[in-house]
């Protein structure tokens, strides 16, 4: 992350910034160019319509209405009123409906762009961001921007080209009252630029502040069960109020301006108009100008005025969507730290040999974890990571994956280092079975299937029998299409560890990681849950982490890691003969009346 020493004391909501934040918001626009192009020809359509309307006015007035000398004129100029209306209707819905397709559409493409690249950034950034952070940035700050976009695209085309020609319309028809308007421009233009950019730096700490709550609530409902257990839910509940009345105080601040800024261009546009009546008025009195004339000038002028209006709307409008756009091409401008090999070589005819060559890592500021651990696991062995809590056995198995690059030494799979392949190549050879296993919202069927999307129903069938998972999936009313609920929680926790072997069996990994897939079951649940990963583990190469050192017995190699360093290595009745770490941790253990399998 870049820092300054000496940062500029100047507002960063400068011009630069801001045509350049506008400008990659436009990006977005260019798939929907031709249905843009077609609403702006529907716009110039519309808008010479709405500007036929007061000269039509005009005539009627003037021909018509005061001469009373020609009823039929009436009718006639009533028709072709009419006939403005109908088309200005028509051309402005079609104007309304391209311009919030292209509106929506960048709105979606924002969404999903964002969404794509957060899955591709690495475990720090999931580790320093809350996700309520950044759920909020894809749902709060993207329905900012999405409510200026499909809505300002219209009014940024139309307005601009409504004020110059009714502008010049009204200089043709009389220069001295398109002075009254012309005065009152720049001073709009002036209180719009300083309150709209006051309104972007109030928008952007207000989706801070929503982003604040809504992490605190994310975190309050997913842990619920902790939360009602030790009676917190009014302390939740006083924290996220808390939250929410500091977001309520920015917001009041944001309407405030927003207020003011709309009190101050209404009253001196409407000042004008007036000023525009009293001289009208004596210039019609003077004969130098008809009532009619009048008439369609002050109409004209009106249509300047709204104009003027809402372009100093759309200012407060977009900067809002500044500030909610920083904060989305923030996240869209990091970068993870995991950077892919210019050239990636391919795992092809993959044996899974994998060596830790005097690896160390550490994560930042906390100090080393892994400190010069080397070990081997020749291809199909099963090595089992032992050792007290703390001692750096999850934090050495998320390294095969390349969750984390290690800050020393290296990692190769068949002897070639693990950063020299492709992340998407190199975990598609990895499957892994956790102590808590995740499962998505969805059916038994679409949880398994992620681990081969493309697979058949046959192969899906063929792994749930081989995890233990067929027959109690069958006792359910719609089986495989059973829905497993938000996390899995619709099933018990032996359940959900076979429907992850089952996941893990259909990926048909080279390389096995399971971390304590078994410590948290009860006995019956545990024999077939670990019928189920020897099945896993054959030809395989694995490493299993195990708190009971009673499942690691066969393994063929025991690490013992202390401290973050590689203590012992062997076999089980290897290690038990050299006594030390391994021996005391076994001993504690049955101790305890573990029985040995």
């Amino acid at each position: 992350m870049r820092t300054f020493s000496n940062p500029p004391a100047r507002d960063p909501a400068t011009p630069k910034r801001d045509f350049g934040q506008l400008r990659r918001l436009l990006t977005y626009t260019r798939p929907y160019r031709w249905g843009l192009l077609l609403a702006g020809l529907a716009s110039l359509i519309s808008t010479a319509f709405w500007l036929a309307f007061p000269q039509l006015v005009s005539r009627l007035l003037d021909t018509s209405i005061f001469r009373q000398d020609d009823l039929g004129q009436i009718d006639r100029y009533t028709g072709l009123l009419l006939l403005v209306f109908a088309g200005q209707a028509l051309f402005g819905g079609v104007q309304n409906y391209l311009f919030a397709r292209a509106g929506e559409g960048v709105v979606a493409d924002i969404r999903k762009s964002l969404y794509s690249h957060l899955l591709g950034l690495s475990s720090r950034f999931f580790e320093n961001h809350k996700t309520g952070d950044i759920t909020s940035r894809l749902t709060s700050d993207v329905s900012t921007v999405q409510a200026v976009v499909s809505t300002a695209l219209v009014q940024v085309f139309t307005v601009p080209v409504m004020f110059i020609a009714t502008l010049v319309i009204l200089f043709i028809t009389n220069w001295k009252l398109s002075l009254f308007i012309l005065a009152v421009v720049p001073l709009v233009i002036g209180v719009a630029i300083v309150l709209g950019r006051r309104i972007r730096k109030i928008s952007k700490e207000f989706q801070d502040k929503i982003a604040e709550a809504n992490a605190s609530a994310e975190e309050s409902i997913a842990g619920i069960r902790v939360v009602q257990t030790f009676n917190a839910e009014q302390l939740e509940s006083d924290r996220y109020a808390g939250l929410i009345r500091q977001s309520f105080r920015v917001a009041l601040r944001r309407a405030l301006n927003s207020a003011g800024l709309g009190s101050t261009v209404t009253f001196t546009i409407f000042s004008s108009l007036g000023l525009i009546f009293w001289f009208g008025g004596r210039l019609v009195a003077g004969g130098e100008i008809t009532p009619g004339q009048l008439v369609s000038f002050i109409l004209y002028a009106f249509n300047v005025a709204m104009s003027v209006g809402t372009l100093a709307g759309i200012w407060a409008q977009v900067q809002s969507a500044l500030g909610a756009s920083s904060r989305i091409f923030e996240f869209l401008d990091m970068r993870s730290d995991l950077l892919e090999p210019a050239h990636p070589k391919k795992l092809e005819n993959l044996h899974g040999e994998v060596r830790f060559e005097e690896v160390q890592f550490g994560y930042g500021e906390r100090g080393p974890v892994l400190n010069r651990v080397s070990l081997a696991a020749r291809p199909g062995q099963v090595v089992a990571l032992v050792g007290p809590s703390g001692a750096g056995k999850s934090t050495l198995i998320t390294l095969i994956p390349r969750f984390y690059d290690v800050t020393g030494g290296r990692i190769t799979l068949d002897g070639v280092d693990i950063r020299d392949f492709g992340l998407d190549d190199l975990r598609s050879k990895i499957a892994s079975v956790p102590q808590e296993t995740l499962l998505f919202s969805g059916t038994l069927e679409e949880n398994i299937r992620y681990g081969k999307p493309q697979a058949s129903q046959a192969e899906v069938l063929e792994a749930a029998r081989a995890a233990n998972a067929h027959a109690f999936i069958s006792e359910f009313p719609e089986a495989y299409q059973t829905i497993v609920g938000e996390r899995g929680v619709k099933l018990s926790g032996g359940q959900r560890q076979r429907v992850a072997i089952a996941r893990a069996l259909l990926k048909n990994p080279r390389i096995l990681i399971l971390d304590e897939a078994t410590s948290s079951l009860d006995s019956e649940s545990e024999a077939l849950v670990q019928e189920a990963l020897d099945k896993l583990m054959q030809g395989r190469t694995t490493f299993v982490i195990a708190h009971r050192l009673s499942t690691v017995r066969g393994a063929d190699q025991i690490v013992v890691l202390d401290k973050g360093r590689v203590v012992q290595q062997g076999t089980h009745e290897e290690l038990l003969a050299q006594g030390g770490l391994y021996k005391d941790l076994y001993e504690l253990q049955f101790a305890r009346d573990i029985t040995p399998v």
